[in-house]
């Protein structure tokens, strides 16, 4: 949607200030149109990423990796304005509040660990702290030893 209002600013300017369409209080001004540009440049990394495969319990931690990743870096840009990076901030304190969530649950470090992809060197890689790994190891060894 935003790619579309971007591609045809003209015509959205065009029909906002004809006063007789009663739509003059819609209409953008240039900085509202930059800040318009912004979030679709930040919001189109995000999108991309999710759409590209599909999505499963082992995918979950590595994906909130890579947003965490991303919005870090446009929070960091000066090229974005102040209240985009606020709100990129924001996003990227709300991602962190559910990821600190998965640590309630045994189940995303232990699908990681099992995942052909991942193992334990994902956490090694990411650069988890070495009591975060032994933890994810211990996780499936000791459902290995309960279950089997």
């Amino acid at each position: 949607m935003l790619d579309y209002a971007l591609a045809h600013r003209e015509a959205v300017d065009a029909v906002t200030q004809r006063r007789d369409l009663g739509l003059r209080k819609y209409e953008l001004e240039d900085t509202e149109w930059v800040i318009l540009q912004q979030l679709r440049d930040v919001l189109k990394d995000a999108t991309l990423y999710f759409s590209r495969a599909t999505p499963n319990l082992a995918t979950v931690i590595p994906a909130m990796d890579h947003v965490d990743k991303m919005l870090t870096s446009y929070s960091r840009n000066k090229k974005y304005l102040p209240s985009i990076r606020s709100a990129v901030k924001l996003a990227t304190n709300t991602l962190n509040r559910y990821y600190q969530l998965t640590d309630r649950s045994r189940t995303y470090r232990i699908s990681m660990v099992l995942h052909p992809q991942h193992k334990l060197s994902y956490f090694k890689a990411a650069h988890w702290e070495d009591s975060w790994i032994k933890t994810a190891e211990q996780l499936v060894r000791e459902e290995f030893e309960r279950s089997y």
